[in-house]
């Protein structure tokens, strides 16, 4: 039977599939809409099995807020090639999960994947995509943040994002100089006190053993790998690293110069490329 021009693009734009798979499963469905749907998806899950074990590390790092700015979400969505990475369909797509995302707010990533887009399942259409694309495509991120005061920077390229919550509201340009700061500067930890007391007695470990094979004396060990310590705390978490803009001054001045009670919070951070 003909396929008419009319009903190839109705399946298109139902499924963002290519015109020539488009009019390949309308034939097979012989004209049958709804069946060439499942046609298409059927595809889709085949592909994506058999691309299961490649891998995806391209792809983009998104963020952003509610209007209110008290809620902020940020995805991962990989692909396998950064060609696809830039295609402007495939940005959409990830930016329309976020979208998903801050509407109802996700707690964490299987909720995310749950939520229903278009009346399918996120991981549906994840699925879906992987055919119409023709690599694996995975959800594999997904962070979110609630606070008085929010920023999210997205580093040009899609590839680094950063989402930072603040106690209160601030100025665009103070929120932007952290959300940048944690961008550059990679921290682990808020303060020293949110580093989890494992992570700091084995750093402490680590300089005591550098000290000793170097041969200074065992009873100044402790005070030594002290200091070794807080020099890694001043590097690692985020208040009290250098401002990249005024090294003179720690990130805690910088936000106290603006704001005496202001202070951060929570903070994601994402590269694709760390």
């Amino acid at each position: 039977m003909a396929i008419s021009a009319a009903d190839v693009m109705k399946l298109r734009k139902a499924t963002g599939a290519g015109m020539m798979d488009c009019k390949k499963a309308l034939t097979e469905a012989e004209g049958d809409f709804d069946r060439a749907v499942e046609i298409i998806r059927e595809k889709g899950k085949a592909i994506a099995s058999k691309r299961a074990e490649r891998e995806a590390s391209e792809g983009v790092v998104l963020t952003k807020t509610t209007e209110d700015g008290k809620f902020g979400a940020l995805v991962v969505l990989n692909c396998e090639t950064d060609f696809v990475a830039k295609n402007e369909g495939f940005v959409a797509f990830a930016q329309k999960i976020l979208a998903t995302a801050l509407e109802n707010k996700a707690a964490d990533l299987e909720a995310l994947k749950a939520l229903e887009m278009d009346g399918r399942t996120i991981a549906d259409h994840i699925t879906e995509q992987t055919g119409v694309i023709g690599e694996k495509l995975d959800l594999s991120h997904y962070a979110c943040l609630s606070a008085e005061g929010l920023v999210a920077y997205i580093h040009p390229g899609n590839k680094l994002a950063t989402l930072v919550g603040f106690n209160k509201e601030a100025a665009v340009e103070v929120e932007k100089d952290i959300a940048m700061q944690v961008a550059a500067m990679a921290p682990i930890a808020v303060d020293k006190d949110n580093v989890p007391a494992e992570a700091a007695q084995k750093e402490l470990e680590i300089a005591k053993e550098k000290f000793r094979q170097e041969g200074k004396p065992e009873a100044m060990l402790d005070k030594i790998a002290q200091g070794a310590l807080n020099k890694w705390f001043k590097e690692i978490t985020l208040l009290n690293q250098a401002f990249i803009k005024e090294n003179k001054q720690s990130v805690r001045d910088y936000l106290k110069s603006v704001d005496a009670e202001l202070t951060v919070t929570a903070f994601e951070r994402f590269s694709l490329d760390a």
